[in-house]
């Protein structure tokens, strides 16, 4: 008869004696009268009952002749080595190795009094090993409760550690430090509670020319999440910390230096309030990080990031390439203001400029003369112009998006590239009225493309409707993110309990690095990336031989050059310019061609009906090829805190395809991990099903998460018997399609990934192409040839 499904099976260790093995109920109720077996020498307990953990607790230490079980506590044996609570009891495993340990609360105090000793080293390995207890929400619970993060804080505010030359010192405050990030990232303490002394303390870590790269590491990001978690410490870290200081820290040879200097610039620009980043400031270096947004379309500061990062000697890690893709894209939303905002029709500012549009494209130099001769022909002039509203052209600015960038647009180019823009206009003036080119209304529709491709203001959309913008930081991120093995359940909720808060969902999802180098080459970049579009919309209009009734079909064909370039990450703007030349028209039909025949070739009856055969065949390849690579494994990062070294879990479906083996991992592994290794395991024929994305539950308990639609289309779960979960999030959508068709496959399911379909069509592409080899050029008929009629006689046959 099989075990009772809430019975696992555990082994319970303590130094210097047997392991005790014991059957553990994973869900609690107080009752009496238990039933024990014998404690000793590798034997074990049944509880026949549901027990509070205490009460296993206190038999445990009895079969060990433990007095004091109150002051005892379980602890997991490997991986992260979390207390057990009765939260998080229900997530042990079969075969799981427990340690008996001294009490969260009994650890907090020993510990708090070692490090206010007065011996250096016994103060050391105290803070040492404080730094690794602090990522446990329950000790962390209890050494909060103990004021214990005001003593570290007093510590580095009275620098205690003395100079940072002396190793031992240098040292000490590195573990301090750690064990102040971890335990404020629980969420337990506000971050208003810092004080001024201790912020200074920090920044000056920070600013000091030679510091420990460790300390130099945390002290970053202390200030990272000051600056994303508290309004106040924001304007107090803004002026403790100048550009110039953070260059010095992206010009040093350790990439996560870099990283952490530049998550620091991202979170003072994301919080830097909203008259700050529209003003431009003349001295960039000495500047506070209030005036960060402006300084961001400084040269110097921008040509660091270029020269020491994105063309340094060291390819770019995950890490770094989202932030920059996070800087770019909060560059790219100071566009927003512009691109929302309606031209007035009565300002006489606003209509200026399109005064002066048409003067560069008309009057040539400033002549009165010739200005007061044209003055009759403006109309004419608005016309030539591709206004559609002639009369009035401000009318045209009126639509947002794109607003009144559209206008920038077009004086940038004016000005800054008045030969190009003189020849777009007088080209197309010149051209018959039906196949003229309205710069105007092109420009202004050009406008709106780029900020659709590029996203411009999209993901501010739902931190603007935060009731109380408070924007977590990587850190807490960690603890609403997917953590499926031993995470404590009230933790989460305490969490989950932080004050509304604003959540951008590139900062935390981790996939999203799809940054573009060439916009960091040019202190204005949006302008000279639409400078480049204006021009390749020009040349397709000609080679198109476009009429006005073809405005659409032209931006349709524009739009498909521009994002088939992006794909292929120019390096500079003319690298970008180089990519375009050989997406011509011609081409763009070229390419087009070629995909709708990959579509279209077989479509005839005949072919069809070949094609249905093969496609059985061809579908149990894909999934073979599935279920081999599940038996390969795969490693899954636990999301989360950055600055924390990766946690890793990895699983695997056995060879006989009737068990997934799964556990926790140190370090990412090089190549298949064995069995052995994976302590965990869920028999194939205990799952239920297979959810994917809302439906997953670690979705629906993190609202957080659900707010994140690149985390949420990675995320898929298998819910097993009894009602328990094993909860993914795919490194890339390509893991995800084929662990969530392995386990349909598995299921007996249809496989419907978009990598299924995707390798289904090239896979019976390549195997109708090869077997109608030889009817290369011959027209294969719609019906099959006419069967003649029976003969009038068969007396042709003969009879032997």
């Amino acid at each position: 008869m099989p075990p009772p499904s809430d019975i696992v099976k555990v082994a319970i260790e303590w130094p210097g004696a047997n392991a005790q093995l014991i059957e553990m109920d994973q869900v609690w109720a107080r009752l009496s009268a238990p039933v024990i077996k014998s404690p000793h020498d590798n034997s074990f307990f049944v509880f026949l009952q549901k027990r509070a953990l205490p009460s296993i607790i206190r038999e445990v230490c009895d079969g060990w002749s433990l007095s004091g079980s109150e002051q005892f506590a379980l602890r997991y044996a490997d991986g992260p080595q979390l207390y057990i609570t009765e939260q998080s009891r229900g997530e042990i495993k079969n075969g799981t190795i427990l340690r008996l340990a001294i009490s969260p609360a009994r650890a907090a105090r020993q510990l708090l009094e070692r490090i206010q000793s007065h011996g250096i080293d016994a103060r050391l390995e105290a803070l040492k090993e404080l730094a690794k207890l602090s990522a446990d929400p329950t000790f962390a619970a209890e050494f909060i409760n103990m004021e214990g993060i005001g003593t570290l804080a007093r510590l580095v505010e009275s620098g205690t550690h003395g100079s940072l030359v002396s190793c031992s010192f240098g040292e000490m405050l590195a573990f301090t430090l750690t064990a102040f990030l971890e335990l404020m990232d629980h969420g337990i303490v506000s971050w208003d509670l810092i004080s001024l002394s201790f912020i200074k303390q920090i920044a000056g870590y920070v600013n000091q020319p030679m510091v420990d790269v460790s300390i130099l590491q945390r002290s970053l990001a202390i200030l990272e999440s000051m600056v994303l978690n508290s309004h106040s410490l924001y304007h107090r870290v803004a002026q403790e910390i100048t550009v110039g200081q953070l260059i010095g820290h992206l010009q040093v040879s350790n990439q996560e230096i870099q990283t952490y200097a530049i998550a620091l610039i991202n979170a003072l620009f994301l919080k830097a309030p909203e008259d700050r980043r529209q003003e431009e400031y003349t001295n960039p270096l000495e500047q506070h990080l209030t005036e960060m947004a402006s300084t961001l379309a400084q040269k110097h500061l921008r040509s660091i990031i270029l020269n020491h990062i994105i063309r340094g000697n060291r390819p770019i890690k995950a890490e770094m390439a989202h932030q920059l893709y996070v800087l770019q894209v909060l560059t790219f939303n100071l566009l927003e203001e512009r691109m929302m905002t309606k031209m007035d029709p009565n300002d006489q500012a606003q209509r200026d400029v399109i005064f002066e549009l048409r003067r560069i494209a008309f009057d040539g130099e400033n002549d009165p003369t010739a200005t007061e001769k044209r003055k009759a022909m403006y109309t004419k002039d608005y016309k030539m112009l591709g206004f559609t509203n002639h009369v009035n052209p401000a009318m045209d600015f009126t639509q947002t998006p794109p607003g009144m960038l559209a206008v920038d647009n077009m004086l940038y180019l004016a000005k800054v590239h008045q030969d190009t823009y003189i020849r777009i206009v007088l080209e197309n003036s010149s051209r018959e009225d039906k196949h003229e080119c309205p710069f105007g209304r092109c420009a202004i529709e050009l406008t709106r493309m780029l900020c659709e491709i590029l996203q411009v203001g999209e993901l501010r959309e739902y931190s603007s409707r935060a009731s109380a913008p408070v924007l977590l930081t990587h850190s807490c991120i960690h603890y609403v993110t997917i953590c499926n093995h031993r995470t404590s359940s009230h933790f989460i909720i305490s969490v989950l309990q932080l004050k509304s808060f604003s959540f951008f969902s590139f900062l935390a999802n981790e996939g999203c690095n799809d940054y573009h180098p060439m916009f960091f080459t040019h202190d204005r970049a949006w302008e000279e990336f639409f400078c480049v579009c204006i021009q390749l919309l020009n040349k397709t209009w000609k080679e198109m031989r476009a009429t006005a009734e073809d405005f659409n079909k032209v931006m349709q064909v524009v739009r498909e050059q521009i994002t088939r370039a992006l794909v292929m990450k120019p390096s500079s703007l003319d690298q970008l310019k180089n990519k375009l030349r050989g997406l011509s028209y011609s081409e763009i039909l070229r390419l087009r061609q070629s995909e709708r025949m990959s579509q279209d070739d077989f479509q005839s009856p005949p072919i069809i009906e070949l094609r249905e055969r093969i496609q059985p065949e061809i579908l149990e390849l894909i999934k073979q090829q599935r279920l081999n690579r599940l038996c390969e494994g795969s490693c899954f990062r636990k999301l989360g805190n950055r600055r924390r070294q990766e946690k890793f879990w990895f699983c695997r479906l056995s060879l006989n395809h009737k068990v997934l083996h799964y556990g926790d991992l140190d370090e990412s592994p090089q190549g298949e991990v064995p069995f052995e290794l994976l302590s965990d395991k869920i028999p194939i024929s205990d799952i239920k099903s297979v959810v994917t994305g809302k439906d997953c539950p670690h979705m629906k308990e993190k609202s957080a998460l659900k707010q994140n639609k690149e985390v949420l289309e990675l995320a898929f779960s298998v819910l097993y018997d009894p009602d328990e979960t094993l909860n993914f999030v795919a490194p890339n959508k390509y893991e995800y399609c084929i662990w969530t068709d392995g386990l349909c496959a598995l299921l007996g399911r249809e496989m419907g990934s978009d990598l299924t379909r995707s390798d289904l069509d090239t896979l019976i592409s390549m195997e109708m192409k090869l077997r109608l080899l030889d009817l290369e050029n011959i027209t294969i008929p719609e019906a099959p040839p006419p069967v003649p009629k029976e003969p009038s006689s068969y007396n042709f046959s003969y009879n032997y």
